[in-house]
């Protein structure tokens, strides 16, 4: 005769079995580990402790075939390190969350290629929608979504394709509140650290750069509009150019706060003082979030506001609700008037 073998088996452990350890119904349990609002905060402790005491794991796999849906969303942005993109990704998983979303969060690095891949890495999840910032110059890998049918919302920039949903910030105003701000402070000579004009939100703040000039009648000087890559060190390097060539500016506006930043740091670096040498606008009001020793005047684009908005629209696509609508929504810009500007007046 053969040896018996000893064989130790396990069983998932079941909303059953937490329910005859608790006392509660098998539905109260189930609602309990979803967190629905119908179910009181202690009975909802007292099950999800118990819950993970007996090493319970919900099957995702499960629900997901019985709705045709995962739960999943994907959020592509340039570069999470940026903390502007950092917050946007904060305000949709906190949102997404809330309705019983998981977010994955990919970087582009404001490449197309990167950009596709993880577009097919999102896909590959079976994510039930996408957030995306995109990379742009060229519309390809958001007609790849389209023609896919994958619900998508463009976060803080927008595409020719008015068919596509989009929540953006008024960059336009802003450009133009960042630029008047200097003026008014008699600043005429202003430097405008831009982002490659394939960038819609780099377009439109350049149009309100130019209105605030021509209404101020200073005529557009090419040669005080640098285009500039929004990954780190493509401000330090620009403005090291602008001071080796002896252009002559007593202002910036950087399309965003951290080549703003940069900026402070290498003009620093150079024994050129901000703002008793040059005054510095950015573009994201990042302090409203963050608690950063230099006080920088930057205009405020709604960034937990407009994130929330991307999402709530998402949620319609994958729900197919109003089908028959395209979303473009534009929040407001205003100017947060901090220390890193000064009068030449005075």
């Amino acid at each position: 005769m053969g040896k018996e073998k000893d064989q130790t088996t396990t069983r998932a452990v079941t909303l059953k079995d937490i329910a005859e350890q608790t006392g509660f119904t098998v539905n109260t349990v189930s609602r309990a580990l979803k967190n629905k609002e119908d179910i009181s905060a202690t009975t909802i402790e007292l099950i999800q402790l118990k819950a993970q005491e007996l090493g319970y794991i919900g099957n995702a796999l499960a629900s997901s075939l019985r709705s045709g849906m995962t739960k999943t969303i994907a959020v592509i942005v340039a570069d999470v390190s940026n903390p502007h993109f950092s917050i946007a990704v904060k305000e949709i998983e906190k949102a997404a969350r809330k309705q019983e979303y998981t977010t994955f969060i990919l970087n582009s690095y404001e490449d197309q290629e990167v950009e596709k891949n993880a577009i097919f890495s999102a896909l590959s999840k079976n994510v039930d929608g996408i957030i995306i910032c995109p990379a742009q110059g060229s519309d390809n890998n958001m007609e790849i979504l389209q023609r896919l049918g994958i619900p998508f919302v463009l976060l803080g920039r927008h595409l020719g394709n008015d068919t596509m949903d989009y929540v953006v910030s008024n960059d336009a105003k802003g450009g133009y509140l960042a630029t008047q701000h200097l003026l008014e402070l008699g600043h005429k000579e202003i430097l405008f650290l831009n982002a490659h004009h394939s960038i819609s939100s780099a377009r439109e703040r350049l149009i309100g750069y130019k209105r605030a000039l021509e209404e101020y009648g200073i005529s557009v000087r090419s040669d005080l509009i640098r285009e500039v890559s929004t990954i780190s060190g493509g401000s330090r390097d620009e403005l090291h150019e602008v001071i080796k060539s002896k252009l002559q500016f007593t202002a910036i506006f950087a399309f965003n706060d951290m080549m703003a930043w940069e900026s402070v740091f290498f003009l620093n670096k150079c024994n050129i003082k901000v703002p008793e040498n040059i005054s510095i606008v950015g573009f994201d009001n990042i302090q409203s979030r963050m608690y950063i020793p230099f006080p920088l005047t930057s205009i405020s684009n709604s960034k937990g506001k407009t994130s929330r908005k991307a999402f709530e629209i998402l949620i319609k696509r994958m729900n197919k609700q109003n089908t028959e609508l395209h979303y473009h929504e534009i929040a407001d810009a205003k100017l947060i008037i901090r220390g890193s500007t000064k009068s030449l007046l005075e």
